[in-house]
């Protein structure tokens, strides 16, 4: 008999929101996997975020 499993889908906002919800998982001895990972840096993704905020915020 094969074991339902619970799929939980997380969308940090950022790479900090990403390491929090990692350290969270990992202090509670929770099993998790990383599944479709971009191929992107989330700390480049992060800045240019950022950065594209700052320039709207500029123009406003």
């Amino acid at each position: 008999m094969m074991k339902a499993q619970n799929v939980l889908i997380a969308h940090p906002a950022n790479a900090n929101e990403f390491e929090v919800i990692k350290a969270f998982f990992e202090a509670l001895k929770i099993k998790f996997e990383v599944a479709d990972e971009s191929p992107y840096n989330l700390e480049f993704v992060d800045k240019i975020q950022k950065s594209r905020k700052q320039a709207k915020e500029d123009l406003d």
